[in-house]
């Protein structure tokens, strides 16, 4: 397994340092490996084998080999490989959820961290991964969802679409948020947010010009 390591992480901890609240972010950065452990488990029942994780600012993200035989059972407009990476997705918040749920009714320790701290931490990363904005959970699910039903040009375009109009909202609400709270962290969550739509829409438009490709050499026969 590949392991790799975004250099901006550094940025974000020398922030948070300078913020005092390095503490909060070491308690993101634990559960959301654990959050990633719910992904692996699934990814591993599922018949997947581990291929590279990547170590970025909010978070973990890994990912699976896949076989090409994945690609070929169909489920209507998509296919069963969607259905799986749909689970997959859906297990990392499932996992976060699941803490919250027994730290909440039981006053049990977790390494010492208060418990009020492992349910506000766990909130915060599963609400965070549910946004629907690429690589995030939020995303898998919606374009995974989207490939079954549409297909997976649509699945794509929808996709990229949603998170723009998610991330400018997010924007609004977050400039509100920083006049108020006076929290830099706030501005780096946005921007990384920003940064991941970035990413995914230049995609989007290299693989929008192959399907274009595709339908034109189609309408030449």
């Amino acid at each position: 397994m590949k392991i790799k390591i975004h250099l901006k992480i550094f940025i974000f901890i020398a922030v948070f340092i300078l913020t005092r609240q390095i503490e909060l972010y070491g308690v993101l950065m634990l559960f959301a490996f654990i959050h990633e452990l719910g992904h692996i488990l699934s990814g591993i029942i599922l018949g997947f084998k581990l291929d590279t994780l990547n170590i970025m600012p909010f978070g973990l993200s890994i990912q699976f080999k896949v076989s090409n035989k994945e690609y070929n059972q169909k489920v209507r407009m998509g296919n069963k490989l969607a259905i799986k990476k749909l689970f997959i997705a859906l297990s990392g918040p499932l996992t976060n959820l699941i803490f919250i749920l027994i730290f909440f009714f039981f006053n049990i320790s977790f390494f010492g961290i208060d418990r009020e701290l492992v349910i506000y931490s766990n909130l915060l990363i599963g609400l965070f991964n549910l946004l629907p904005i690429y690589p995030l959970d939020g995303g898998r699910i919606l374009k995974n969802i989207l490939h079954i039903a549409y297909g997976l040009e649509y699945s794509y375009k929808y996709t990229n679409e949603i998170a723009k109009i998610i991330v400018a909202l997010l924007t609004a609400v977050g400039s509100i948020a920083i006049l108020y709270f006076k929290n830099i962290a706030i501005i780096l969550i946005l921007g990384y947010l920003w940064y991941l739509v970035f990413v995914e829409n230049k995609r989007y438009k290299n693989k929008a010009k192959i399907y274009e490709s595709i339908k034109e050499a189609n309408n030449l026969e």
